[in-house]
């Protein structure tokens, strides 16, 4: 399966339940008016656009209206997708320039931080590069224990210490030993306690003055793990997250299972931080780099081959639609 098959099978229930109800929408409208926009907006917000951004699409859907001259609710979708094209701005790639380059992972545990880092070490291992992890999420025993099962299939260098020991000396350890192995990449795995939030902002600023230190002159990528599952509760612990560390993009896992993939839309405009890698399945190479062009095309795909059920049908025609088009 190629990649922008991948990302359009992994929005499939996204685009059942964002495009096809505002489809249903316009689909109900023989004019466009006020009322039109009201439930597309209402529709948005209810599928986890987000209320600001979801406000801000139907703001800007109605000047394109009216500087266009549209009459047509048919064009309306054709509006929505140029604006959210518009949104989404250009890709912004992982910056690797440097030998060694410093990917700092952060997030809340359970959002698949040690999964994203073992896929990355995968990726990268094949692709030729020479990787060391740097275990320093300290506060847990089994979270070094998982990353070391990661670093052994994945065939890298990791750099641990003991539990509960300074989460930056994990990461000053690690980078020297990167300089001198003259590795390609270090990944620094990191706690995700966000609900003790101060003592999170001071391991990071710790971690951060290191890296000023000793990998000054690198590039360094600071990801933030998200679970697209959690809706809008993981754009506020990217909010969050903002707040102690400056985040230069997101990783979005799960998004292959769950109805909530227009928070990438939210996190982009709110936040103006870009997805980098989206996870679109369980195997090691579902860890795909993100392409915003070919996220808006595959989110849109739907209402332009499939016959959506109108508002008059009854449920159970509406699921016997929904069986046949699965």
């Amino acid at each position: 399966m190629g990649l922008f098959s991948k990302i359009k099978a992994g929005l499939q229930k996204t685009r059942d339940a964002v495009v096809q109800k505002m489809q249903r929408v316009v689909n109900s409208f023989t004019k466009i008016d006020e009322e039109l926009f009201e439930q597309l907006e209402e529709t948005m917000i209810m599928s986890d656009m987000g209320v600001e951004t979801s406000m801000e699409i139907c703001a800007r859907l109605r000047k394109l209206v009216k500087e266009r001259g549209v009459t047509d609710p048919a064009k309306i979708m054709e509006l929505i997708e140029e604006i959210i094209g518009d949104m989404m701005g250009d890709d912004v790639a992982l910056d690797l320039s440097t030998t060694p380059s410093v990917i700092m992972v952060i997030g809340v545990n359970g959002a698949g931080k040690t999964t994203t880092i073992g896929k990355l070490c995968h990726q990268f291992k094949q692709e030729g590069k020479r990787v060391i992890v740097a275990a320093a999420d300290t506060f847990r025993a089994a979270a070094i224990d998982q990353l070391e099962v990661w670093t052994q299939r994945a065939g890298v260098d990791i750099v641990k210490h003991a539990e509960g020991s300074d989460p930056a000396s994990v990461v000053f350890d690690a980078i020297t030993a990167a300089k001198a192995r003259q590795c390609d990449v270090v990944i620094v795995d990191t706690a995700g306690r966000l609900h003790n939030k101060k003592n999170l902002m001071d391991e990071l600023a710790k971690i951060n003055r290191i890296l000023e230190s000793r990998a000054e002159g690198c590039a360094i990528e600071v990801l933030l793990v998200l679970d697209a599952t959690t809706g809008q509760n993981a754009v506020n612990q990217a909010k969050l997250f903002s707040e102690v560390a400056n985040i230069t993009g997101i990783v979005l896992t799960k998004l292959d299972g769950t109805a909530k993939g227009g928070i990438v839309v939210s996190i982009k405009n709110e936040l103006g931080i870009p997805v980098k890698l989206v996870g679109v399945g369980e195997k090691i190479d579902d860890l795909q780099t993100f392409d915003n062009a070919d996220f808006v095309k595959a989110l849109f795909d739907h209402s332009k081959d499939v016959k959506l059920p109108s508002e008059e049908q009854t449920k159970e025609e509406q699921e016997e639609s929904e069986d046949e088009n699965a």
